[in-house]
């Protein structure tokens, strides 16, 4: 089939490199250059270790005290948009015990075979910069750190176990770290990815393949037929005919699903992270200050510090103060940290939340022939693989995950829901 995947971030490269492999005509789309977006400035992590989904038991109440500071780790921007606040009302009905659970299961369900992909991927050619330094979950407070062993439980049972460190153990771990960190969990198995590397590998092994990744080509529209969607058209004024669409936009998919007609509740959430060459300072692994939810991920040449999440809407304007206190997390985290190291200018990005913190993949309706790969969150990285490995599976014509299928968000006559409460919905 002729397949048009829309988006050519990490997970809309990794549907069309998979797409390839059982032999279809792959063409991938992005209206500015691929991997820019919000793959490029991530976190650079295999994030199983941090795979929780954003809505969580005491959330709604951190989340007011947080709104009163304008450093926190979670800003939300007031707005009167009926459709956004009825996506906070969803993502405050899903921050139950029960939800974050079965949330947090099926994500590492999706991030525990992300390791194993990747091998694959680069078995197969795919040259990438990959590392398997683990990740540190560095605590300050007893408080936060014995929080978080009490969904241990649902990590283990994905194969996820850590050393779990009192204060001596955490430091022995990371030496950089200051005295300030008291507690950690060490996952030994967690990778780093450079998320450039990966992007430009894909591209070129789409290319290679026989497939094309066309930058700066914005949608303009659908044509459809009595099977579904029969062409994409284009800002140039072209038309794509097709058999299929693979919607991998990030955060404007859910434009693109109101195009078609099916709107799905998908919100932009922003991050920050800036790349620091702090010589002749090193760390040993990643981690993240758990305590101020700021992650520093050593690569090839740099430190990359990320953070945040901001509830603004579409917009990728960099907010001096929230880039201030992700810096400031390293300096008060490290031990021998230089705040006036040479790093590069500081990056924002928009990742795709949903109200459940789960990813959406799937049909965009029963029997349609335009699929959804979207709604990862700060999980696309980590998701790429299980997700483009799902897709290439739907359109063998295999039945699509129920608890991450858009269907869970549409009610009756096409009133979409929030998952955690099934008698609320919203409006089609």
């Amino acid at each position: 089939m002729r397949i048009v995947v829309v988006g050519a971030g990490v997970v809309g490269l990794a549907c069309g490199y998979e797409l390839l492999q059982d032999g279809h005509d792959v063409v991938v789309l992005d209206s500015a250059r691929a991997g820019q977006a919000a793959s490029h400035g991530n976190a650079a992590k295999v994030a199983v270790a941090e795979a929780g989904p954003v809505p969580a038991p005491g959330m709604v109440i951190q989340g007011l005290k947080w709104m009163l500071r304008p450093d926190s780790p979670l800003y939300v921007k007031p707005s009167l948009s009926l459709p956004f606040l009825r996506f906070l009302l969803s993502v405050a009905r899903n921050c139950t015990e029960e939800q974050f659970r079965a949330g947090l299961a099926l994500n590492l369900r999706l991030a525990s075979q992300a390791n194993e992909l990747f091998d694959e991927w680069r078995d197969a050619g795919l040259h990438l910069e990959m590392h398997q330094r683990g990740v540190l979950l560095a605590y300050e407070h007893k408080a936060h750190f014995e929080n978080r062993l009490r969904y241990q439980d649902v990590f283990s049972s994905y194969g996820a176990e850590p050393d779990v460190l009192d204060v001596v153990g955490v430091h022995d771990v990371e030496p950089a770290l200051s005295d300030r960190i008291q507690y950690g969990l060490f996952y030994p198995q967690d990778r780093q990815i450079e998320p450039d590397s990966l992007t430009s590998a894909l591209v070129e092994h789409i290319t290679k393949l026989g497939g094309s990744v066309r930058e700066d080509t914005a949608v303009a529209g659908f044509d459809r037929g009595p099977g579904g969607v029969i062409g994409v058209r284009t800002n140039a004024g072209e038309r794509l005919g097709c058999d299929g669409v693979v919607l991998a936009a990030g955060v404007w998919t859910g434009p693109l699903c109101s195009k078609l007609g099916v709107p799905v509740p998908i919100q932009p959430g922003k991050g920050y992270s800036v790349d620091y060459r702090p010589e002749p300072f090193t760390l040993r692994t990643s981690l993240t200050f758990e305590d101020a939810h700021v992650a520093v991920t050593p690569l090839d040449g740099v430190i990359r510090v990320a953070g945040t999440m901001e509830f603004s809407g579409f917009d990728t304007s960099i907010n001096k103060t929230r880039v201030a206190a992700i810096k400031r997390a390293a300096a008060v985290g490290f031990r021998d940290w230089d705040s006036g190291a040479p790093h590069n200018p500081s990056w924002a990005g928009m990742r795709p939340m949903t109200p459940d913190g789960l990813p959406v993949v799937g049909p965009l309706t029963d029997n349609s022939n335009v699929w959804l790969a979207s709604g990862h969150g700060m999980l696309g990285l980590t998701q790429a693989p299980t997700t483009a490995r799902a897709i290439r599976q739907l359109l063998r014509g295999e039945a699509a995950d129920p608890a991450i299928s858009p269907a869970r968000f549409r009610g009756r006559a096409g009133r979409y829901r929030t998952s955690a409460d099934n008698l609320q919905s919203w409006p089609g």
